[in-house]
């Protein structure tokens, strides 16, 4: 053991040879001498007063050896062999040598020390033989934290005086020097004795005759130091100051059992409080998340929109902010819940207390259930906006069709109903009343043709009503005048016929080139506005293969353009060849064509737009076709993408799993590993945010279908959360077995023992063992359980203290917190209320001003506020009933 200065000491052995080095060095201080022989006669005096008896010369009246030996007597309780009487120098020697057998006998090996020298009066033998006591049977004992007696000594005055102004010990000498430590120890025990704020670091001699007067007269410690001589020496006796102060350790002695009783009423309770901040925690996280889950739930279950395309559009743009900016913060939140909560219930575990229940409602259970209804609503309402988007992108299709088509039609019957009831025919000559019967047999043609536009225009407003079109009242309006007028025509076109019938038997003339114009005007007319309404018709198309069939499909009809320009030549020579005819021969009306309403100018006007219309069609072919070209580089980047990404979180969520069961190096190296898992993770998150910007693209370029992946956005979106919450569920857990093996004291090779039975038994991997395979462990361990009706009893206690929730099922740190607790010892009820009954001096209650001298203030009053009045006998006011208190502190009652 080193001493300030570089000097050195083994103590009981080589005192003369310590002296001799220290002098050789220069190092010695004549006036320690003096300062040790004042100090150890007041020892000695100390104790031989017991006796009745005291000395005044050490060097002299120990030469006989009797004082000599009644003072180890004394100071051992032992009894010495009977000394000699005689006065002569060989009775002196032997009985030096009885003392010094006896100390020998205490494990004391004298060096350099003979009964000769003390007989003969040499006092640095006789100071060191003195010295060799005191430290037999003063100081050895002294133990603080197992550290040497020196040691310990000074601990114990570095700790009492720690909170003392001006006072900083740090040895034996110098540190007491000024006199504020000696009454800093004694202040610390007796603070009625001194008033220590009234002290000065400048009035060295005022503070050590105080402490040395205060403890002599109080605290029965004689002064076995001189205040002059600590002033006036340089360097203290080191030996001198502990043998003083030894004598005030033993003095407080009592007050140690009371400090160690309350570092271990501290201890429990700084555990209680740091719990109960847990399980605070827990309850507001837990409420405000089922809280932002409850406010949530019904905007995702609501399914109310205007019906319409944009707000459908505006809506899917909500969603996407709130699954961006919303929901992630709340997932981080969920983590750390679950985090706080894992950690609470290993605290409570590894100290002894019983499980943690959370309120009704806020279980893991009751948040895990509510998260699970949360995505299960998401995936609902995100999948419901895809499909109105679809519904309702068709529904404008149709209704643009519908109208298209009305209006055609409303052109073509515009006049036919007064032209079916006109009388024209009575006033007509034989060929006019001809020509008005084939012109209406022509108009019977071509209302036929048109039977099959009323039908597509019924069936688009049935498909409109079935898809719920917001405006369904204006397009069944329409739908039927357009129906009813349609019967109207058809009964008006029978009444007509059967009147120029009745009248065909007086008229009967033909002209031949009108019929055969008329015939074959109002096919190709009926043609021409067929294909006119194709090519400006609407279509859409979300494939390349089907805007290709609508290409192939127009080129074949611009193939059959020269056989209709064959027929619109023939039609209009026909109309040529009559005019030539009628110019000829001056037939009066003869350009009136009584067989058709249709006349060259109108086959040319349509023909010309029909001409026309091919090349836009043509334009607008080709734009869609870019635009499902730019649709497929969409598509492939996506899946390009998600075939990279899908794949990596499935290969880390494997990595983590296989890291959780336990099979990969230390808990150490797992939790390093994990750790390097969640930042790889992390730097990860880039790739998923390109593919939620190219995901959006795809979104809004209305492209649902992706046959060049099996990945979804959704499905990499919950991997990549669970990948998350994995990784910190795994991490909780192996900070959680890492706690309890360094706090339960267990080896690697007991957990490495502990984690290969419980993954023998999980079969599956799960991480949980269902109770019979938890039981096949226990037996695997050498775990006896009988098969009888006891064994299940015991099997079923031992299941509660693993499973408190009663899940079903035992996970690992349950299985290695029941294991570690077999074979360790914790903190008791019985131990806490044992430390309370010390510092309440074996009284059955405590007071509150006990509490706040013994404890830390924060502690003191946590007790004080929580702890029941004494109600048993002899109480006082204001007693405290600590044993009910410390047996609610394990749950074994209420509070």
């Amino acid at each position: 053991m080193m001493m300030e200065n570089g000097l050195s000491m083994e103590y009981g052995d080589g005192y003369m040879e310590q002296e001799e080095e220290w002098e050789r060095e220069g190092l010695l201080d004549p006036a320690w001498e003096k300062q040790q022989k004042k100090t150890f006669t007041a020892w000695c005096n100390s104790h031989l007063r017991k006796a009745g008896t005291a000395i005044d010369n050490i060097e002299e009246d120990f030469r006989n050896g009797l004082k000599l030996m009644l003072l180890l007597e004394v100071i051992s309780g032992e009894t010495l062999p009977k000394p000699d009487r005689g006065k002569m120098r060989f009775h002196k020697i032997a009985n030096v040598n009885k003392a010094l057998d006896f100390i020998a006998s205490k494990g004391v090996h004298l060096v350099s020390i003979g009964a000769e020298e003390i007989v003969d009066g040499n006092l640095k033998m006789t100071l060191g033989m003195i010295w060799t006591i005191i430290l037999r049977f003063a100081i050895q004992d002294i133990s603080v934290e197992e550290m040497t007696a020196k040691e310990g000594l000074l601990l114990w005055c570095q700790r009492k005086t720690a909170p003392y102004k001006n006072v900083n010990v740090q040895n034996f000498h110098l540190s007491f020097k000024d006199g504020l430590a000696f009454c800093a120890l004694i202040h610390r025990h007796r603070p009625d004795l001194i008033d220590y704020a009234k002290l000065s670091k400048d009035n060295p001699l005022e503070n050590l005759n105080t402490a040395f007067d205060v403890a002599e007269k109080y605290l029965d410690i004689p002064r076995m130091l001189d205040p002059d001589d600590l002033q006036n020496t340089a360097l203290p006796d080191e030996r001198a100051v502990m043998t003083y102060v030894s004598s005030y350790y033993h003095c407080f002695s009592g007050a140690q059992k009371a400090e160690t009783a309350a570092n271990r009423i501290c201890k429990v309770l700084k555990v209680n409080q740091e719990n109960e901040r847990l399980m605070e925690e827990y309850e507001r996280l837990a409420s405000d998340l089922l809280e932002w889950i409850r406010r949530t739930m019904p905007w995702l279950n609501s399914r109310q929109a205007d019906n319409s395309l944009a707000g459908v559009q505006k809506k899917l743009e909500e969603y996407r902010t709130y699954r961006r900016g919303h929901k992630p913060p709340r997932v981080e939140q969920k983590a750390k819940l679950e985090t706080n909560f894992n950690t609470l219930q290993t605290k409570l575990r590894l100290s002894n207390r019983p499980a943690y229940l959370p309120t009704e409602g806020k279980t893991v259970s009751d948040i895990a259930n509510a998260w699970k209804g949360l995505e299960l609503a998401e995936k609902a309402f995100e999948e419901w906006l895809l499909a109105e988007t679809m519904r309702l992108e068709r529904l404008e299709h149709l209704a643009q069709k519908f109208k298209h088509k009305a209006d055609a039609h409303e052109d073509w019957t515009r006049g036919k109903e007064e032209m079916l009831q006109s009388q024209d025919f009575r006033q007509c000559k034989l060929n006019e009343l001809k020509a008005l019967k084939k012109k209406h047999e022509a108009f019977e043609s071509d209302l036929a043709a048109h039977q099959d536009r009323v039908e597509q225009i019924a069936a688009i407003a049935q498909e409109l009503n079935t898809l719920e079109y917001h405006d369904c009242v204006s397009v069944n309006s329409r739908c039927q005048r357009i129906c009813d007028q349609w019967d109207r025509l058809g009964a008006l076109t029978q009444r007509r016929r059967t009147a120029l019938d009745e009248a065909e038997r007086i008229l009967e003339k033909i002209d031949i080139l009108h019929l055969e114009f008329a015939k074959r005007a109002a096919p190709f007319n009926n043609w021409l506005d067929g294909t006119r309404e194709d090519l400006v018709d609407m279509f859409i198309v979300h494939t390349m293969e089907e805007i290709q069939g609508l290409i192939q499909a127009h080129d074949q009809f611009k193939a059959t353009l020269g056989e209709a320009d064959k027929e619109f030549n023939l039609i209009v020579n026909l109309v040529r060849e009559v005019e030539s005819i009628v110019k000829q021969h001056q037939i009066p009306g003869g350009l009136e064509n009584p067989y058709t309403t249709l006349t060259a100018n109108d086959m040319t006007r349509k023909w010309s737009d029909v001409r026309q219309l091919v090349p836009q069609r043509d334009q607008t072919l080709a734009n869609e076709l870019r635009k499902q070209q730019n649709n497929e580089m969409l598509r492939r980047q996506f899946a390009e993408k998600a075939n990279i990404v899908g794949p990596w979180i499935e290969r880390q969520m494997d990595a983590v799993t296989a890291i959780g069961m336990g099979l990969q190096g230390s808990l150490e190296d797992q939790l390093h590993r994990l750790k390097e898992y969640e930042q790889a993770v992390y730097a990860y998150k880039p790739n998923i945010e390109e593919l939620e910007k190219i995901h959006q693209a795809v979104q809004e370029s209305m492209i649902f279908e992706n046959r060049y992946t099996n990945y979804t956005m959704e499905t990499l979106r919950v991997g990549w959360e669970q990948l998350l919450t994995s990784i910190n569920r795994n991490i909780n857990e192996v900070e959680n077995q890492i706690l309890t093996r360094d706090s339960k004291g267990i080896s690697q090779e007991q957990l490495n023992e502990f984690r290969s039975s419980f993954n023998h038994f999980d079969k599956n991997r799960t991480g949980r063992l269902t109770p019979e395979e938890f039981k096949s462990c226990l037996v695997s361990l050498g775990y006896s359980i009988g098969k009888d009706r006891q064994g299940e009893m015991d099997f079923q206690r031992i299941l509660a203290v693993v499973d408190p929730n009663n899940t079903g099922y035992v996970h690992f740190d349950a299985f290695l917190d029941f294991m570690t607790r077999e074979s360790t010892d914790t903190d008791t009820a019985e131990q806490v209320i044992d430390s309370f009954r010390i510092l309440a001096a074996d009284k059955p209650y405590i007071l509150p001003d006990e509490l706040r001298r013994e404890l830390p203030p924060d502690q003191a009053e946590y007790c004080i506020q929580r702890m029941p009045p004494y109600k048993g006998p002899n109480g006082v006011p204001g007693a405290l009933d600590y044993m009910s208190f410390s047996t609610a502190l394990y749950g074994e009652t209420d509070l």
